[in-house]
């Protein structure tokens, strides 16, 4: 298996938790999306990712992949998360039920879709380059679409019951695998999370987990 990753990236993030989450032995190819323009544009890797994103997850041990070369390709975190939790569904990062699986994609979207699209390295690229906004206000974007979107969710969890150890419950699932890297990325920028002790106290909780520290992104070999 083989994870085409950049260690910054949240979405790249998301992926490796939920491979160390299952114990899944996987390569990381690092991608780096800034150096010389972005690795993420050569030729060799459009041809693999006409996205020119990361992540991308190539099994070529899966149960669909009978030689390397018909290695299923999967793009999108959230898609190679699902398809991770069909192919090898033990531990299971979605809980049984309709209604729970329902709640934690709802966490895990409202942070995916919502949240990280807005401080997104390509809508940063956008602001400096083409409407010429300074790094001072590109981090002040940042910080309140960032802060916006998580205090919502800091709302929705703390209100719920079904909020446990980690966003659902006593078991990290793909909502923690959403919410951590997104919670890295605000730190960074200096967003105020002090508002949020729901959020810090789950962050804290996963972060004494061996899956979640291996896939931090100071603990990549890429890693600047």
């Amino acid at each position: 298996m083989k994870l085409y990753s950049y260690f910054r990236s949240s979405a790249a993030h998301r992926v490796r938790i939920a491979l160390n989450l299952k114990g899944l032995a996987y390569d990381v190819i690092p991608v780096h999306l800034l150096r010389q323009g972005g690795a993420q544009f050569s030729p060799e890797y459009l041809k693999l990712n006409p996205e020119a994103l990361v992540p991308l997850l190539i099994d070529d041990s899966g149960p669909e992949s009978e030689t390397e070369s018909d290695a299923p390709t999967l793009r999108q975190s959230l898609a190679i998360i699902e398809y991770l939790e069909e192919a090898y569904p033990a531990p299971a990062l979605l809980p049984p039920t309709p209604l729970a699986r329902a709640y934690v994609r709802a966490i895990a979207l409202s942070i995916a879709c919502d949240i990280h699209p807005l401080n997104n390295l390509r809508v940063l690229r956008y602001l400096a380059r083409q409407l010429k906004v300074d790094q001072e206000d590109r981090d002040a974007w940042y910080r309140h679409w960032c802060e916006q979107g998580l205090a919502v969710l800091e709302q929705t969890l703390a209100a719920d019951a079904r909020a446990g150890t980690y966003c659902y419950g006593g078991t990290p699932t793909l909502a923690d695998c959403c919410l951590i890297p997104q919670l890295v990325n605000a730190g960074r920028v200096g967003c105020d999370l002090s508002p949020m002790p729901t959020l810090l106290r789950i962050r804290d909780a996963c972060m004494q987990l061996d899956a979640f520290v291996a896939a931090a992104p100071e603990n990549q070999a890429d890693a600047e």
